[in-house]
């Protein structure tokens, strides 16, 4: 998913940098319930999805990132005066009363740490990076033979070739009295001990040698991406057949970690396996599932990848399921925040009792001034020239300088293949489009777009749905304030029911849901449901008919809870002085026994820390809004950062 919970301007400050492999009728219906994690909407991607974001995730993308970094006389601040505000994405209401004040989110990436709450209900922590033990049954990848015939002294250089620490690029083992046979074995070995290696044989001055390399060179990646399907290992029967690890990583989304992993691995992203999606402006722990590769090839990845650390590697009979997790746990540092103490006290004792309006968060609806709502308003009406002409023409915003030369070039010509020229990352929606209009001309909009990756043309769809969802809450918080009342959704067995007056008297707004848009849902019947209605036709939409003459555009409904009442809240005011200070405590920096942080009595500035838990569906984003009672759009959080960094 593209819209990613990115809510401040990087404040650079000295923090790592990854390594170069990165380079309308009532009757009760079944409800369907969304399944979402860390506020990114979780959709089943199939086999063949997967496959084509594979394919399309080898470009370089941090490669040409930089070519951008030209003044073109816009700062990011000023194109952020373009971006979204909260009620442009129909967020309106608070819930608590008391006085709002100010606070940067997300100035460090380190700020904002979430941990995945697995199946069992327990935090999903890294905490323990050795391999298991099996019996010697089990251990079929364990040292291969042929390569405890290497030197200590080759066995040194192919681990500092790992990481790039040797300087002539490749390590030569010679192998003239060596049959074929025990060659291959050798190849193998060094691949599979040596993630990011590959290797070949070379004829030197009459001499055999086997020549190991890394994959990860520019050059060398290109080979890497036409290879064949991975090779086969052997795999012990008595073991289940995924690897079970957690993951640690820092400043990366999911899809782009496995994508850096599976190119180490030399294996597709799709034998990967998770049950919710992280955001990019983070630290994240979260479990992972990938299909026969074993723990030490896992292990041994820590020593090449920086902002990654993987372990409590377990293997099982089963793979991970999307939407299988029971929340995140959050733990958040607000910057330079302007309230008392007492302030923050009543903030932090409603968010706990009361809770917070169950908003979708900016992130869903992207960055610049064309949401993504509006692209799935258009895809619903079934109008293709404005689904083309919204993702394609020239808008205000923060983007790379490559997608707004693509822009011009298309507002100057429409040719989709000139504008194609103009974006040396064909990955993005964009270049896709452009793809599929080369390639099927721009009358057939509709194949074209197909192009694009299944789950992120659902996205605009979801995103309108989301959009329909805050505008609809927000009148019912408005008319009806923070009890249930008669008309109100409830789900009961699995199954959305109308609450009498009776049945309202007895519950509260926790059990209150709203339904999402869709040809299986039932509306409120109070004067909110007759809202739904009118809002989508003024979209020229007709709310008993949402099937689309596209299957995959059908809009089937969920509900969603109007109110989130978080868990395991806790909070404490720190003091600092030096902002480039990490005032979190991760799993890594336990691993390695660093310190904990030492927060000042008194100090410069002040910052909220706080920690709370959220189920799956919900943005934590909307709960840290309902504590500072501020927009936490990036255009509003780009307009603090400037401010602070002044």
């Amino acid at each position: 998913m593209e819209n990613k919970e990115l809510l401040a301007v990087p404040v650079h400050t000295g923090e790592k940098r990854t390594c170069p492999e990165e380079a309308s009728h009532h009757d009760a219906k079944r409800a369907r319930v969304e399944d979402e994690t860390n506020g990114s909407h979780a959709i089943k991607q199939t086999e063949e999805d997967r496959e084509v974001l594979a394919e399309q995730g080898e470009e370089d993308v941090e490669a040409v990132e930089d070519e951008d970094g030209e003044g073109e006389g816009e700062s990011f601040a000023d194109m952020m005066k373009s971006g979204l505000s909260e009620v442009d994405a129909g967020i309106h209401k608070f819930v608590s009363d008391h006085k709002g004040f100010s606070g940067i989110l997300k100035e460090r990436y380190s700020d904002f740490l979430v941990h995945e709450i697995g199946k069992e209900g327990k935090v999903v922590q890294l905490d323990d990076l050795s391999v298991p033990v099996e019996t010697e049954e089990a251990s079929v990848e364990a040292e291969p033979a042929e390569c405890q015939t290497l030197t200590e002294e080759q066995k040194q250089q192919l681990s500092d070739l790992q990481l790039f620490k040797n300087k002539e690029g490749n390590v030569a083992i010679e192998v003239e009295e060596d049959s074929k046979e025990k060659r291959t074995l050798l190849h193998k070995a060094v691949k599979t001990l040596y993630p990011g290696l590959e290797t070949k044989t070379e004829q030197r001055e009459g001499k055999k040698f086997i020549v190991a390399y890394h994959t990860a060179g520019k050059k060398a990646l290109a080979e890497v991406r036409t290879a064949a399907a991975p090779r086969k290992h052997s795999w012990p029967k008595n073991r289940g057949s995924f690897c079970h690890f957690v993951l640690y990583k820092e400043n990366k989304d999911t899809m782009d970690a496995i994508n850096v992993l599976s190119k180490f691995l030399r294996v597709r992203p799709n034998v990967f396996s998770y049950m919710g999606t992280k955001d990019k402006r983070a630290i994240s722990v979260q479990e992972i599932a990938v299909l026969k590769i074993s723990a030490e090839r896992l292990a041994h990845l820590n020593k090449c990848l920086m902002n990654f650390k993987l372990g409590n590697f377990s293997y099982k009979k089963h793979p991970l399921k999307l939407g299988e997790l029971q929340g995140n746990h959050f733990t958040v540092v607000l910057r330079n925040i302007s309230g008392s103490d007492e302030q923050v006290e009543q903030a932090m004792t409603s968010l706990r009792d009361t809770g917070f309006i169950n908003y979708y968060g900016m992130q869903r609806f992207g960055t610049t001034a064309v949401p993504t709502h509006q692209v799935g308003r258009a895809i619903l009406q079934n109008n293709w020239t404005e689904v083309m002409d919204l993702i394609l023409k020239p808008r205000p915003g923060a983007e790379k300088g490559y997608l707004v030369r693509c822009r011009e070039e298309w507002a100057r010509t429409q040719d989709p293949e000139a504008a194609l020229k103009k974006l040396p990352v064909k990955r993005c929606v964009e270049g896709q489009l452009l793809r599929g209009l080369s390639k099927y001309g721009k009358n057939n909009i509709v194949t074209a777009f197909a192009l694009i990756p299944r789950n992120n043309r659902l996205m605009y769809i979801h995103s309108y749905q989301s959009f329909v969802w805050n505008t609809m809450v927000s009148r019912r918080v408005e008319a009806y304030g923070l009890k249930a009342v008669e008309g109100d959704l409830m789900l009961k067995g699995g199954t959305a029911h109308v609450l009498s007056a009776a049945e309202a008297e007895e519950l509260t707004i926790l059990d209150v849901v709203m339904p999402l848009p869709g040809f299986d849902v039932i509306y409120p019947t109070h004067e909110v449901g007759k809202g739904y209605r009118e809002l989508l036709a003024a979209d020229n939409l007709d709310i008993n008919n949402m099937r689309h003459k596209v299957r995959d555009y059908s809009l089937a409904g969920a509900y969603r809870r109007v109110l989130i009442r978080p868990s395991d809240v806790r909070w404490e005011v720190i003091h600092y002085d030096d902002p480039r200070v990490p005032l979190v405590y991760t799993d890594v920096d336990k691993l390695e026994d660093k310190p904990p942080p030492v927060y000042l009595t008194e100090g410069k500035y002040r910052a909220l820390k706080m920690e709370f838990s959220l189920p799956p569906s919900t943005y934590a984003t909307m709960a840290i809004r309902e504590v500072l009672k501020m927009d936490t759009s990036i255009k509003n959080q780009t307009q603090l950062n400037t401010v602070w960094l002044n």
